[in-house]
């Protein structure tokens, strides 16, 4: 189970957006990367699609960073944690949760 899912917020520990926060956008588990909102800015020169679907000229777009660059954001603080599971009752079922190790608050 992946310790940072789509849609937290995370933190940039490290590199050129060292302490920006923003949305993971999208997870690449068998790379160990996630892609993140606003964060690792690229610009991609792209040639004219043949039948016209496609504009060319620069496209800026975000690039995927390694996973332990980032950390996921306590909803409490407001300052990166690390990610723990736990077990939890409800409705006599056991659910797994994520919570945050710094505050003990759950992760959506």
């Amino acid at each position: 189970m992946a310790k940072i899912k789509k849609d937290d917020l995370v933190q940039v520990l490290t590199g050129k957006d060292k302490g920006k926060q923003g949305k993971v956008l999208e997870v690449i588990p068998k790379r160990d990367r996630v892609v993140v909102e606003g964060i690792n800015r690229v610009k991609r020169h792209l040639r004219a699609g043949q039948f016209g679907n496609t504009e060319g000229g620069i496209v800026e777009s975000e690039a995927p960073i390694h996973i332990s660059n980032v950390a996921v954001v306590d909803p409490e603080t407001g300052k990166p944690t690390r990610v723990g599971y736990r077990f939890e009752e409800v409705d006599g079922e056991t659910k797994k949760v994520r919570y945050a190790k710094a505050s003990g608050k759950e992760l959506s």
